[in-house]
């Protein structure tokens, strides 16, 4: 019996080592770390600088781009809200007739001179003719008119004819010779109208929106042809008013056309000094139209800008109505210059 006991004694305690309770978590070491900035503070201290130079450098990045931001959009004004705009000539018959040639294509481009139409010129050719009759014929009489008015004048110096005879030959010579003028200006007349037959293009230009057809009628004032003039495409920039101001005439303009990739130059031709204002409208008594209604948002008006067009690259089709992008470039003189 004292050998076992002795034996559980031994098994319970072991030697050197104190028991440990159930819930009892080990220890860890503490990290190395903390160690490491009780014994060197310095480090603590250059983590932190770096953090406020990081701090610092996104700060003045953010200002830096912020004010580039204001100086492209105050200094360089730039919109997307621009229209590519041109001169359209219509062509309306001066005369009426059938269409009995008609020599150009939808969208074809034409040189000035170029032959559009032709209206049958029938009936104008015989009025040439009949014109040409009449005036030949009132020459004639004029002059039989006139000879016998002199042969007159004669004879009255020898009182072989009476005065009042003499009056009235004179003023059938006037007659005659007016009658001479209206013949040369019905003839003039007949002669225009049948070179009015022909429709010439007045300008360079490409033709669009073509209607007529062969055989058709054209009446006098209808338009038939119309023309975009292939030299007259400019660009209207809408800016908003607070843009305006430095906004000058011959500032260098940048114009980016939707669907190329290739950048037009051109410059600033003018400012419009004027755009519709609704208030202005009278009534039907003459009075001022004024909406009551005021609202808190206020919206900048947009003032209109002509783009003259300076060098189009090559493959850039300019097309009436394209919308574009455009930029403005302060030229360096121009805060000398009068908006």
């Amino acid at each position: 019996m004292p050998d076992v006991k002795a034996k559980a004694k031994r098994e319970k305690v072991p030697t050197g080592r104190a028991p440990r309770l159930a819930n009892e978590t080990p220890k860890t070491a503490p990290p190395a770390g903390n160690d490491s900035d009780i014994a060197h503070p310095g480090h603590r201290i250059l983590r932190r600088t770096i953090a406020v130079l990081i701090t610092v450098a996104s700060v003045a990045g953010a200002a830096a781009t912020g004010q580039s931001m204001w100086r492209a959009y105050v200094e360089a004004p730039w919109t997307r809200d621009a229209t590519v705009r041109a001169y359209v000539v219509t062509m309306a018959p001066e005369v009426a007739g059938r269409i009995v040639e008609l020599g150009v294509s939808d969208n074809q481009l034409v040189h000035k001179g170029d032959l559009l139409m032709v209206i049958d010129p029938t009936d104008y050719k015989i009025a040439v003719s009949r014109n040409e009759a009449v005036l030949q014929q009132a020459i004639l009489d004029g002059q039989n008119i006139t000879r016998e008015a002199q042969r007159r004048e004669g004879l009255a110096k020898f009182d072989a004819v009476a005065l009042e005879q003499l009056q009235l030959f004179q003023s059938n010579a006037s007659i005659a010779r007016a009658k001479v003028q209206q013949a040369t200006s019905d003839l003039h007349q007949a002669r225009v109208n049948l070179e009015r037959t022909r429709i010439l293009a007045p300008v360079d230009g490409w033709v669009t929106n073509l209607l007529a057809q062969l055989d058709d009628y054209a009446d006098i004032g209808q338009s038939e042809v119309s023309l975009v003039d292939s030299e007259s495409f400019w660009v209207d920039a809408y800016f908003e008013e607070n843009q305006v101001a430095s906004i000058h005439e011959g500032d260098p303009a940048t114009v980016k056309l939707m669907g190329y990739r290739q950048t037009v130059r051109g410059h600033v031709a003018g400012v419009s000094r004027g755009i519709d204002v609704p208030n202005a409208q009278p009534n039907q008594q003459g009075l001022a139209t004024v909406n009551p209604i005021f609202t808190w948002v206020r919206l900048a008006q947009r003032i209109p800008v002509r783009i003259h067009l300076d060098q189009v690259p090559q493959g850039v089709r300019l097309v009436a109505g394209l919308t574009a992008t455009v930029e403005i470039e302060p030229a360096p003189s121009s805060s000398a210059k009068t908006p």
